[in-house]
């Protein structure tokens, strides 16, 4: 249960755990024992590329997410309604389901085909029969309109009543198994990319190195021991006020936070990226419509006791929400958008060395790149995203790796997905730093965002709404430009030098007052 704490008559909402994405690898420990698991539901979809051959054809939900009541459960079957539904294409889930079978596979989804194909099935048979009542029902209702015996009138009643009846049982029935059917289809995760690799995250491979591991000529420390003497964190203080993977920043950090975010805010802003600050507590429907869902029983995401709010892993989710059940222009496309926010993730079932000081952290800052274009747009835009991020990072000279990720560590809303890695020498590794994801119409398609093509239809058509084109799902992508916390890890290893200081690079010193040292502070 959750722990209500109250303060002069002021009640707390508890936080609890709830469904978020294993597609992110900035994993933490695991959450305090006062906060309550509350899982949901994997929501995923399938989509193909258009017009390729090599690719399947996007095809699996025709039409925009629809809003309805909120989840219940039925006391009889135990089906849980969806808060939420897209018309999902069964039928072309089920002509392609070699397909869909084998991008699963793939993935390594626990989506279950065939249990989605055989309540497709079953709600195609009731669906049958319901309409063949109906249409029997219609014919007693005609019947009864004329000149009729009174014994022939009451069979023709009781028969009415028995048909009502028996549709009654069949529409209830109908309900139950589209319902079942939409929670079993929406955890397919999206089609994948022809050139993605297959297999696990091992199988991932480099697509660029930047850079060469610099060569210090002494003894290298890690960021932790860095800070330390640099007096830039307080993880003891911060663990007694918060628990574990939480951390004061001090003095330079501080400005070199704000540094990071302000100036990279104010590159990514000249390539035509409108800036945003967002919400960080969103309703938990929009966080599964942007597809962030658990694998297993680890959780990323926290909650509010009593609420339907979650607090944000990633800007991605209320930048994604932004446009929610929208029908844009499309000479308003492509929409680019660069935000700021602080980002909150459990990271239960992480632990280790990995894991220490910054580098996996309960609450850190991002900002973040995001994307809406049109379909055919949108691989020229994830080039350019993580063109972006590699800009950004040579800047700060930073050696990296871009990894084209594989298709066990694409999370369910992701097509293709790069990763970015940078040199962490006291860490002796190299740690993520960023990914850009393209997700095609996987989110679009569940939050109901899509775009009327400016040219009308060219055939003849009546006057009015039938002459203007039919309205399309615009395709989203997102990627990291900056999280904050392992960009302080690299900077400060990478920058350490031999008696104790850190070296600011060039482009931060403007946005950190001049400065281009710290220094040891004074005993």
């Amino acid at each position: 249960m959750g722990l209500q704490c109250y303060f002069g008559g002021t009640t707390i909402q508890t936080l609890k755990l709830a469904a978020i994405p294993a597609s992110s690898r900035f994993i933490l420990n695991p959450i305090p024992k006062t906060l309550v698991l509350n899982s949901f539901s994997r929501h995923n979809y399938v989509y193909c590329p258009l017009r390729n051959p090599f690719k399947l054809l996007i095809r699996a939900l025709s039409a925009t997410a629809v809003q309805t009541a909120p989840a219940t459960e039925s006391l009889d079957n135990k089906v849980v309604k969806p808060q939420w539904k897209a018309a999902i294409d069964f039928k072309w889930i089920r002509d392609n389901k070699d397909a869909v079978a084998l991008n699963i596979k793939n993935r390594n989804s626990n989506a279950n085909l065939e249990l989605v194909l055989e309540l497709y099935e079953k709600m195609l048979a009731v669906q049958k029969e319901v309409e063949r009542l109906r249409g029997e029902r219609n014919a007693v209702a005609n019947k009864m309109k004329g000149k009729l015996e009174i014994s022939e009138r009451q069979k023709l009643i009781e028969e009415g009543k028995n048909l009502k009846e028996g549709l009654a049982t069949l529409e209830e029935d109908l309900v139950k198994l589209t319902d079942e059917l939409q929670l079993e289809a929406q955890c397919i995760p999206n089609m994948t990319h022809p050139n993605v690799p297959i297999g696990g995250e091992d199988s991932s491979t480099v697509r660029k190195m930047a850079g060469t591991p610099r060569d210090f000529g002494f003894p290298v420390k890690d960021h932790l021991q860095l800070g330390k003497e640099l007096d830039l964190f307080d993880f003891d203080a911060a663990a007694e006020v918060s628990g574990s993977k939480f951390y004061y920043l001090k003095n330079e950090a501080v400005l070199l936070e704000m540094a990071l975010v302000n100036w990279t805010l104010s590159e990514v802003m000249k390539k035509g990226f409108t800036p945003l600050t967002t919400p960080e507590l969103v309703r938990s429907s929009v966080v599964e419509k942007c597809g962030f869902q658990p694998r297993g029983d680890n959780t990323q995401v926290y909650s509010i006791e009593g609420s339907d709010q979650c607090l944000i892993g990633t800007a991605e989710i209320p930048v994604g929400g932004i446009h929610m059940d929208a029908i844009l222009a499309e000479t308003q496309l492509p929409l680019k958008y660069v935000a700021f926010s602080h980002c909150f993730r459990t990271e239960a079932g992480a632990a280790g060395a990995a894991t220490r000081g910054l580098y996996r952290v309960h609450q850190f800052s991002k900002v973040e790149m995001f994307v809406l274009c049109r379909p055919e747009e949108s691989e020229s835009y994830h080039e350019e995203l993580i063109k972006i991020e590699e800009d950004l990072f040579s800047a700060l000279g930073l050696h990296y790796k871009t990894f084209d990720m594989a298709s066990g560590d694409l999370g369910a809303p992701a097509y293709r997905k790069f990763d970015v890695e940078a040199w962490m020498p006291g860490l002796g590794r190299y740690g993520e730093i960023s990914s850009a994801s393209n997700c095609l119409d996987y989110q679009s398609r569940r939050l109901g965002i899509r775009y009327r093509p400016s040219e009308p239809t060219p055939a003849p058509l009546k006057k009015g709404k039938g002459s203007l084109a039919p309205t399309q799902f615009v395709h989203t992508l997102n990627a990291t430009a900056c999280a904050v916390p392992r960009m302080i890890v690299c900077l400060l290893e990478n920058y350490q030098q031999e008696d104790g200081s850190v070296i600011i690079p060039g482009p931060l010193r403007a946005f950190m007052g001049g400065l281009e040292l710290i220094t040891p502070k004074s005993t």
